[in-house]
């Protein structure tokens, strides 16, 4: 079998390769997976954590060599790249969360006491995209062997050398088996998710999310699904433009807009549109693109050509059935879209309603602050939302009639430490972070005894 070939998208240079898994081998590796997961659990909370925490050590020292890595594998600017590394160091919080969120719990009622019982699951399967290709791997591994589960990770086959790097890390010291990687594309998923294992934990397209929700229940598999989004912005008449304006830029625009709560749809007043549009075509003009390891850039490539076509057929899409081009729209060349800004954008054009996952800010003006919630709610999809404006009261009452997951006023959607990482609508299934979401890698067992 051949090896996977992972490519620079800035510059098309091989940046190395990884063996394929043969799908037949996956049976097998379930199993000793499965086999390594008594051990593991044995360790208890105390004893995973300290190991969990060792590996953190490394990913500090190693966070620039790694976050090269991930420039060098799916194009990101070297900064926000070594700070996705980095992060991966700050667990001791987590750990501390996920610790109380699976001690026992006991109640009684005076008949009964009963104790509520966190307990491992046994075999995930983690299934992780590119755009994140260290940190959402992460966000899956960490609470599911924290909680001692063994982990068979399949990273996105657009990143498998961040995906086996992230896992050889952990590997330095974790026992044999505990964490797993199978590389490949759709043959390996598939074949994972048929598989023996009891958690298929996965972040992607909103379609392959149906695919897995289907084929897990033929087995009743539990699921965690991190679908798309299509996360509308709405600018009050009294909000700060000009700090709306540069959210508006940096939300549609980082990681070249190659987010799952990217910035997609903007819907500003009559009122206030000519001026707002103004701001975000300036600040849009400091967005620098290029190589991510060029000092200053800020925009970096798609990850692939066939990401690259999907955002430039939206874009030619809307153009021609009368969307406005403010800034951009020309200049592409090889995987770089250059970053535009639209107005006129109208909820019959594709890039009203299908996820853009590129560089691309559409602007949708509107007659009043019931028409902007109106269609920021008509979509399939609901995993974040923003609203600005200064009237506190206003701003928030608007901000409570959005039905995504995640709701920032004056701010991206990410909450305070704690709080769970929630799609709603067909942008999720489960949830990531929190108490709630630790407990989702668990049985949950009530023991009960007469008092």
């Amino acid at each position: 079998m051949k090896p996977l070939k992972s490519y620079n998208p800035a510059t098309g240079d091989l940046v190395g390769e990884v063996p394929i898994t043969a799908p037949d081998d996956i049976p097998g590796i379930v199993e000793r997976s499965r086999a390594a997961q008594p051990a593991w659990e044995a360790l208890g909370h105390d004893g995973r954590a300290r190991l969990l925490m060792q590996a953190a050590e490394s990913f500090l020292t190693r966070a620039d060599e790694l976050g090269r890595l991930i420039t060098l594998e799916m194009g990101k600017p070297l900064r926000e790249a070594i700070g996705e590394a980095k992060s991966l160091a700050d667990v001791k919080h987590e750990l501390e969360e996920i610790q109380e969120a699976l001690a026992p719990e006991t109640f009684e009622d005076g008949r009964d006491r009963s104790t509520v019982y966190h307990d491992p699951l046994g075999v995930c399967a983690a299934i992780t995209p590119w755009n994140f290709p260290m940190a959402m791997p992460a966000w899956m591994v960490l609470p599911a062997l924290a909680a001692g589960n063994t982990v068979i990770l399949k990273p996105s086959e657009e990143t498998p050398l961040c995906g086996q790097a992230y896992a050889d890390v952990l590997n330095e010291k974790l026992p044999a088996d505990v964490l797993i990687v199978v590389q490949g594309a759709d043959d390996q998923g598939k074949r994972l998710v048929d598989s023996d294992v009891d958690l298929i934990a996965f972040t992607g397209s909103r379609e392959t999310g149906k695919h897995i929700l289907r084929a897990a229940s033929r087995d009743l598999k539990r699921v965690i699904l991190e679908l798309g989004g299509k996360d509308p912005m709405i600018v009050l008449e009294s909000a700060d433009l000009e700090k709306a304006a540069r959210f508006a830029a940096h939300n549609s625009f980082r990681n070249a807009g190659q987010v799952c709560v990217s910035t997609e749809r903007i819907f500003v007043p009559e009122a206030i549109a000519d001026r707002f549009e103004a701001l975000l075509v300036e600040a849009t003009a400091s967005m620098t693109q290029g190589d991510g390891l060029d000092e200053g850039v800020k925009v970096g490539p798609m990850v692939n050509e066939h990401q690259r076509n999907h955002v430039l057929s939206q874009l030619e899409a809307a153009v021609s059935e009368g969307a406005e081009v403010l800034a951009g729209g020309s200049g592409h060349h090889d995987n770089f879209v250059t970053p535009t800004v639209l107005t006129g954008v109208t909820e019959e054009m594709s890039i009203a309603t299908e996820e853009t996952f590129g560089p691309v800010a559409c602007v949708t003006r509107v007659e009043s602050v019931e028409e902007a919630v109106q269609k920021a709610n008509a979509t399939h999809f609901g995993l974040g939302a923003v609203v600005f404006g200064e009237d506190g009261e206003r701003t928030t009452q608007v901000a409570r009639q959005l039905t995504a997951g995640m709701i920032g006023i004056n701010k991206a959607v990410g909450g305070g430490a704690g709080t769970p990482w929630v799609g709603a609508r067909q942008s999720g299934f489960g949830f990531h972070k929190s108490k709630d979401g630790h407990r989702q890698f668990t049985q949950t067992r009530v023991l009960s005894k007469a008092v």
